[in-house]
C-alpha cells in the first residue's frame, strides 16, 4: 500500500512539470495585445556628453559686389537697396521708360535687392507730390527718368538727402548738390538719325518723312532741326514735316491723335514716320507696318531684335535702359557723384541713328557722321551747335 502511494505521488510531480512546462510554451506565442516590459538602463549619462542642438540652416553668403552696393546706398539701414523710378511716360511704351523700368528691375534682381517701385505717367504738374509719396516708401536710390519731370528736384533732394538722386535728365538741368545727373546732346544724336531718314528716303525713291511729336517743346524743335540737318546732307531735297499730337505740355502718348496724323501725313505723301512718342509710339508703328511705311522708333536700341509684328526700319536711339546702365557704373565707381554731370558721348552702340537692313552704302553714311561728330568737324558742330542754341533761347 507504502508502495502504491509512492508511486502515485511520484506520476502527479511528472504531471506538474509538464503542466508547467505548456503554460511556457503558451506565454511565449502569445497574441500581439500582450504588453512587453522593457528594462530601462537609468544610469546617468557622463557630464562631458554634449547633446547636440537643432539650427536654422545658415543664411547664403552675399556677394562682396552686392555687399558693397548695400554699404553704398542702403539709406535707411535695413540690409538692402530699395530702388524708386519716376517716369513722365507710361513703363510698358515700348521705348525710353520701357528700357529704363528693365535695366532697374534686371540689376535689382541680379543683385538680390526688392522689386523696384516704380511709378510712371507722371505728370508736370505732379511730379513734386508723386515724387515725395514714392521718396517716403523706404527708397535709397532713386531714378529720374526725364528733365520733363525734374523741377521740383531742388527742393525734393533738401527734404530726402539720405537717398541717392540720379536723373537721367537727357538736355539737361541745372546742377543741385544732392543730384547727379546724366545728359546728352540731342542735336548729334539726331543728326545721324537723320542721315538714317535720308538714306531710307533715297533709296526708296521718296522725298518726304514726317515727325510726331508732342507740343513743339524745346528738345524736339531740335531734335527736329538736327534730324533735318542729317537729311539734307544725304539730299537738300528731303523734307521733313512736323506734327504735333498731344493735348497738353507732354503728352507723347496720345495714340488717337498720333495714328490720326499719320494717316493725313502718308495721304499727302509721306514714305517714312519719325514717332518722336512714348505711350504712342507703338501704336503709330503698328498702322505704319500695316500702311507699308517705314517707321523709325524714338529711343530704344533693341528695335531690330523685337519678335513684335512691328516692321522697324530703325531707330534714333537715346535709350533708357543703356543711359541708366552707365550713369549706375559711374555712380557706383565714384567718377559721377552727387552735384555733378556727366554728358553722354554721341557714339555708335550708345545712341544715335541705326538701320534694322541697312545697305552698305546707307551703312557708310551713318558710320561717316558719326566720325565727323567724333572729331569735333568745325563746320558740323556750328550747325549742330546753332541748331541747340536756337531751340533752347526762349528757355
Amino acid at each position: 500500500m507504502l508502495k502504491m502511494r509512492k508511486s502515485l505521488i511520484a506520476l502527479l510531480s511528472v504531471l506538474a512539470l509538464m503542466a508547467a512546462a505548456c503554460g511556457s510554451d503558451d506565454d511565449s506565442t502569445a497574441s500581439d495585445d500582450t504588453t512587453t516590459t522593457v528594462a530601462v538602463d537609468d544610469t546617468e549619462a557622463p557630464e562631458d556628453t554634449e547633446v547636440p542642438e537643432t539650427t536654422e540652416p545658415p543664411e547664403p553668403p552675399v556677394d562682396a559686389e552686392t555687399e558693397a552696393l548695400i554699404q553704398q546706398f542702403d539709406a535707411d539701414g535695413d540690409g538692402t537697396v530699395t530702388i524708386g523710378v519716376a517716369a513722365a511716360g507710361p513703363r510698358d511704351d515700348g521705348g525710353y521708360v520701357e528700357g529704363l523700368v528693365s535695366f532697374t528691375e534686371e540689376w535689382a534682381s541680379d543683385n538680390g535687392f526688392p522689386e523696384p517701385i516704380v511709378v510712371d505717367n507722371i505728370g508736370a504738374d505732379e511730379a513734386a507730390q508723386s515724387m515725395s509719396d514714392l521718396a517716403q516708401q523706404g527708397v535709397d536710390l532713386m531714378f529720374v527718368g526725364a528733365s520733363e519731370i525734374a523741377e521740383p528736384l531742388g527742393d525734393l533732394t533738401e527734404a530726402f538727402p539720405d537717398i541717392f538722386w540720379y536723373c537721367n535728365c537727357g538736355a539737361g538741368f541745372e546742377e543741385l548738390p544732392g543730384l547727379a545727373q546724366a545728359t546728352d546732346w540731342g542735336a548729334a544724336i539726331h543728326y545721324t538719325g537723320g542721315v538714317a531718314i535720308g538714306q531710307i528716303l533715297v533709296e526708296s525713291g521718296g522725298t518726304k518723312a514726317v515727325f510726331l511729336g508732342c507740343c513743339d517743346l524745346n528738345f524736339e524743335v531740335e531734335a527736329l532741326e538736327a534730324t533735318r540737318a542729317g537729311m539734307a546732307s544725304v539730299d537738300p531735297g528731303l523734307t521733313m514735316d512736323y506734327v504735333a499730337t498731344g493735348d497738353f505740355p507732354f503728352d507723347f502718348a496720345n495714340s488717337g491723335n498720333a495714328t490720326a496724323a499719320f494717316s493725313t501725313a502718308v495721304a499727302d505723301g509721306v514714305t517714312v514716320v519719325y514717332a518722336y512718342l512714348d505711350g504712342a509710339l507703338e501704336p503709330v508703328a503698328q498702322a505704319a507696318t500695316e500702311a507699308g511705311v517705314a517707321v523709325f522708333a524714338a529711343g530704344p536700341a533693341d528695335v531690330c531684335e523685337r519678335d513684335d509684328g512691328i516692321d522697324w526700319t530703325g531707330s534714333i536711339v537715346f535709350d533708357g535702359g543703356l543711359y541708366a546702365a552707365e550713369g549706375v557704373n559711374r555712380i557706383v565707381d565714384g567718377t559721377l557723384t552727387e552735384g555733378t554731370t556727366y554728358q553722354f558721348p554721341t557714339q555708335q552702340g550708345l545712341n544715335g541713328g541705326i538701320l534694322c537692313e541697312g545697305s552698305a552704302d546707307a551703312t557708310a553714311a551713318i558710320d561717316e557722321s558719326f566720325g565727323l561728330i567724333a572729331a569735333f568737324d568745325e563746320d558740323l558742330m556750328g550747325e549742330l551747335g546753332a541748331i541747340s542754341g536756337a531751340a533752347y533761347a526762349g528757355g
